[in-house]
């Protein structure tokens, strides 16, 4: 008697709806399994580009030098033992010294409140210069960039974060305006688009909405602004683009000399190198993928025993079924692709409800980290690719031993 394809699969079927809840703790370790992988890889690749995209914004090729945040009494110290901080004269030291540096970027920062007609809010001015631009990653969605010709001639111009853009000018475009920072006016260049960065703290980096800064060239932030501390540092960043992201640690440790010896061995300015903060992100995001692997793959192996453990348990249940079955024609390939597919019909339907499990766990997880969990279709199929190959190993040699019962001892067993 030769069974037809269907067949196989209606028979299959039925040997997992006759016994439903045996079938579901059954599946319970699949499910378990594929949920952890697919929560695992989702919400692993989410926050590999939550990180890529932050890294990016500050430059993978470059190192920052931010002045360290001190109390008045540790800043009257180092200003007693001759450091003047970060200056103009530290970024072209490094500039013309050390010769992996490409450019240096140097920034200067103040926190004001800025008007336009009615409306306020507050922000801070950072003076850039045309690289900062460049080498930050800085996009525009309207308006031009300052150039350098505009930096040195000191021209009041300004670029708008996007939300103290949209703070200032709801309802109207602010290119070619003025805006009133602390009690001088600066016309509207352009608006930044918007960045994610500094919502966080990176490395030394404190925590800052970038969204919020106003662009201005260096040169008339100098002449045209005070800092809040009289004895504050002339610069707050210097941002070092270093031409071969090979050449980064060693430069780093070059620059840490060079200023250490600029500031009289005063510890007043920190070191940021993007890059090795990723590396270091991507070696702690890999061991919590092997945790997180670990728990899947012994989910996955209590799974398919349980399945194992199970197919045996119906093969003595439907001893006699097969020696009928086998009685009136059946062949040992018909019961064993049957039990196959049993074994293979429950890890896919685990896997199915495994895969369900772990998109809505990686979006919750993702919800309450504040990122975004991506589930890739790639990884669908590998779950599925998974739980049909537990279900093909943890079913072949019940199967097997299905297949192998003589019929004669079947039909004799009660």
């Amino acid at each position: 008697m030769r069974m037809e394809p269907r067949e196989y699969f209606r028979m299959g079927l039925e040997g997992l709806t006759d016994h439903k809840l045996r079938s579901l703790l059954t599946m319970l370790g699949i499910i378990l399994g594929v949920a952890s992988v697919i929560a695992m890889l989702s919400i692993g690749e989410g926050a590999k580009r939550e990180a890529l995209e932050k890294f990016k914004i500050l430059g993978v090729n470059n190192i920052i030098v931010r002045e360290r945040a001190l109390s008045d009494e540790e800043l009257a110290e180092v200003r007693a033992k001759f450091s003047r901080g970060l200056s103009l004269a530290d970024a072209g030291a490094i500039r013309e010294i050390i010769p992996t540096v490409e450019t240096v970027a140097p920034q200067a920062e103040l926190e004001v409140e800025a008007h336009f007609e009615d409306k306020s809010a507050k922000a801070t001015v950072v003076g850039i210069t045309p690289e900062t631009l460049r080498i930050l990653n800085y996009e525009l969605t309207s308006g031009t960039p300052i150039t350098q010709e505009q930096t040195d001639k000191e021209q009041r111009l300004c670029l708008l974060g996007s939300e103290i853009a949209r703070d200032l000018f709801p309802t109207t475009d602010p290119l070619g305006k003025s805006v009133k920072l602390e009690d001088q006016w600066f016309e509207v260049l352009g608006v930044m688009g918007s960045r994610s960065l500094y919502t966080e703290t990176v490395g030394e980096l404190a925590a800052r909405n970038l969204n919020q800064d106003v662009y201005i060239p260096l040169t008339a932030f100098l002449r045209r602004f005070d800092k809040e501390k009289p004895l504050a540092s002339q610069i707050d960043q210097l941002t070092v683009k270093v031409r071969e992201s090979e050449e980064l640690v060693a430069t780093g440790a070059v620059i840490r000399r060079l200023l250490e010896r600029r500031h009289y061995k005063n510890k007043d300015f920190d070191i940021v190198i993007p890059f090795e903060l990723l590396k270091q992100e991507e070696k702690e995001r890999r061991i919590y993928n092997l945790v997180l692997g670990s728990i899947a793959a012994i989910s996955l192996l209590v799974g398919g025993i349980g399945i194992m453990n199970i197919m045996l348990a119906t093969v003595l249940e439907r001893t006699r079924e097969i020696g009928i079955r086998r009685a009136i024609g059946a062949k040992r390939k018909d019961i064993l692709i049957q039990f196959l597919l049993e074994a293979v019909g429950l890890s896919l339907i685990g896997g199915a409800i495994g895969v369900t499990l772990g998109i809505a766990i990686s979006h919750m997880v993702g919800h309450i980290g504040n990122f975004s969990a991506v589930v890739s279709p790639l990884h669908v199929l590998l779950a599925f690719f998974v739980s049909g190959a537990v279900g093909v190993i943890s079913g072949t040699f019940p199967a097997r031993r299905a297949a192998g019962i003589d019929p004669i001892e079947a039909l004799r067993y009660e």
